[in-house]
């Protein structure tokens, strides 16, 4: 079988091309001593047969600086061990074809067997960047091939045009300063003959006045706009929907308890199931635009030029703009941007974006977030708004001090350098924008939802035994109360009970699980009338036995902070150890984040009660 290798720097279409040229049809596997994943997959059963590509982690340069440009070394060097029949396909950006044909320099010194697909076919014509193909296939000695990664144009071509090379001999290379500086006498001359067009067209120039502006002494409160707007927005723009599914599911609950006679399985279905799952999905609109929203970022070609323009102030906190990206990431959720620490070149700097990246706020922290938040400012969407941008920017700033702190236990490294190409600014395609929003949510809700409902049954279920003469107990001599009596103590000094105690527990499972244990253990307590009423009413009503309110303001910005800190997702612990290689890394992070935010959750509520009792 014939095998080819994708190899091209990050954000070149590469990865878009091995998709249209599989058909989708591959896998993803992690490379052998390595937590590193890449894809492996076969010909479209349209195009061909009897012959599979390997889609390798983007790369800069023969020379790897990061786990991800290692195995891609690593694949590469293993075409002289295995069969002949291995070649590599050299995706190359067209729109950047200057800087992107130092890598096909390289390959050609070390003797790789190679073909180029030039991607962005569709935008080299519309603005006025064609050159001459054929000429520099010519000069290269290599096929040139072009494609457009948005109708698939070219492909069918690049499926018959590609053929394997089985005599060479591959030799790795030390690409040094007087390499790089006739590499680029070379690039020149190549870049002459094939006629690039040096005029730049108006887009270009359009970019460029942009850029002036998003980039220059206004590019920070540019950048601080957008986040405010992204984080606020999942207060404003999401309130009729998840008024709508609220209202959907009290319908159901209304609708069920009419239906069904009296039993242990209704109550069970209508205020166990139905009310756990009713106070996660209820914030779902808001996980959707938070995908939503960082989708726009990156298509636009602005989240580049935000990693750019936050590099000088992350530098100073050890990390850099390589790292922006995954904290980015980390507040969609923290497991895939851990993994997207793979391409920080600097080992200083992917350490501490690996301890920093879960005290971003991730999506799982929402229905936390808007619960507490309803609560301490009801009917004030406006407000509510602020107040979630709000959290999200103090998460950055707790992060940056969490950072700042570790750095100068960790010693510098000299590996440290920042490169990434800014792209022209793009429209969206919504349509596609759209699709992969509505497909991580759904992936989100898949994920959470087994979780949610195993412990609404266990926690419903622990309120409502041991049973004698098949009568409910009293929540306090339930299996839960027994339990959360026993924790109690532990939970005091935040300003909460037991009931709270165990939905803290819970949450360690999964941060989601918090709000559908806080619907079970605190409705379920109530007179039918309160079960109708929110969580947020039920918890204005919670009281101590002593009478004392327990949700206050400070006991609930103390669970707020608790939320913001401690690291309650035992799957990015998992994680964590994969791509620390450490236990004692994830571990250790595991207790210090739990401790800090215990710690200052118990500080705020104290300080609050003295202040203000």
């Amino acid at each position: 079988m014939k095998t080819f290798v994708l190899v091209g720097a990050p954000n070149s279409g590469k990865t878009t091309f091995y998709n249209w040229i599989t058909g989708s049809n591959f896998k993803t596997v992690n490379y052998p001593g390595s937590t590193v994943e890449y894809s492996v997959g076969s010909i479209a059963s349209d195009l061909g047969k009897d012959v599979s590509f390997i889609d390798t982690p983007g790369t800069y340069s023969l020379i790897p600086k990061s786990p991800d440009e290692e195995v891609t070394y690593s694949v590469l060097y293993d075409l002289n061990k295995e069969n002949k029949n291995k070649n590599v396909i050299l995706v190359l950006d067209g729109l950047h074809i200057e800087r992107s044909l130092i890598m096909a320099l390289q390959m050609k010194k070390a003797g790789f067997p190679f073909s180029i697909v030039i991607t962005m076919d569709d935008l080299l014509k519309k603005y006025n960047k064609e050159f001459d193909v054929r000429k520099l296939s010519h000069l290269l000695g290599v096929d040139v091939f072009t494609f457009n990664g948005q109708s698939g144009v070219g492909l069918k071509e690049i499926v018959e045009g590609l053929k394997t090379n089985s005599n060479y001999e591959i030799k790795k290379i030390d690409w040094t300063y007087l390499d790089f500086q006739q590499a680029k006498v070379q690039l020149n001359e190549i870049l002459s003959q094939i006629k690039l067009n040096a005029e730049k067209s108006d887009f270009f120039r359009l970019t460029q006045k942009i850029d002036g502006f998003a980039l220059g002494k206004f590019g920070f409160v540019i950048f601080f706009l957008l986040m405010s707007l992204l984080f606020a927005s999942l207060f404003w723009f999401s309130a009729p929907f998840s008024d709508g599914i609220e209202w959907v599911f009290n319908y159901l609950s209304e609708s069920l308890d009419k239906l069904m006679p009296e039993s242990l399985f209704r109550e069970f279905l209508s205020k166990g199931v139905l009310s756990s799952f009713a106070a996660i999905l209820v914030f779902v609109p808001q996980i959707f635009l938070l995908f939503f929203g960082l989708g726009i970022l990156e298509s636009t070609g602005y989240l580049p030029r935000a990693a750019a323009l936050i590099d000088h102030p992350l530098r100073k906190m050890g990390l850099g703009g390589r790292s922006f990206v995954p904290l980015l990431s980390g507040f969609a959720c923290a497991v895939p941007a851990l993994m997207a620490t793979r391409n920080i070149t600097s080992k200083k700097e992917r350490i501490l974006s690996l301890f920093v990246i879960p005290l971003m706020s991730c999506s799982a922290r929402i229905p936390v977030y808007g619960l507490l938040i309803s609560f301490l400012i009801a009917d004030n969407v406006l407000m509510a708004g602020l107040m979630m941008a709000g959290l999200y920017m103090l998460s950055l700033i707790v992060g940056a001090i969490a950072a700042l702190i570790l750095s100068r236990f960790i010693p510098a490294s000299k590996d440290q350098y920042f490169l990434m190409e800014l792209p022209l600014y793009r429209m969206p395609r919504w349509q596609l924008l759209i699709k992969q929003s509505i497909q991580k949510t759904k992936s989100y809700v898949v994920r959470a939802g087994p979780i949610i409902f195993v412990f609404a049954v266990l926690i419903w279920g622990s309120t409502q035994f041991p049973r004698v003469d098949m009568k409910t107990p009293d929540l306090a001599e339930s299996y839960a109360g027994q339990m959360g009596h026993v924790m109690e103590p532990l939970f005091k000094p935040m300003g909460v009970d037991w009931r709270v105690g165990v939905g803290l527990i819970s949450a360690f499972a999964a941060r989601e699980v918090f709000v559908s244990s806080m619907a079970v253990t605190f409705k379920v307590t109530e007179d039918e009338d309160k079960q109708a009423q929110e969580l947020g009413e039920v918890m204005k009503n919670a009281s101590f036995a002593n009478g004392d309110k327990i949700f206050t303001v400070g006991s609930v910005l103390g669970l707020i902070v608790f939320f913001m800190i401690a690291l309650q997702c035992m799957s990015t612990v998992a994680v964590q150890v994969k791509e620390s290689g450490s236990y004692k890394f994830a571990i250790g992070q595991l207790v210090i984040l739990n401790v800090v935010g215990y710690a200052l959750a118990v500080i705020i509520n104290q300080t609050y009660s003295f202040l203000f009792k």
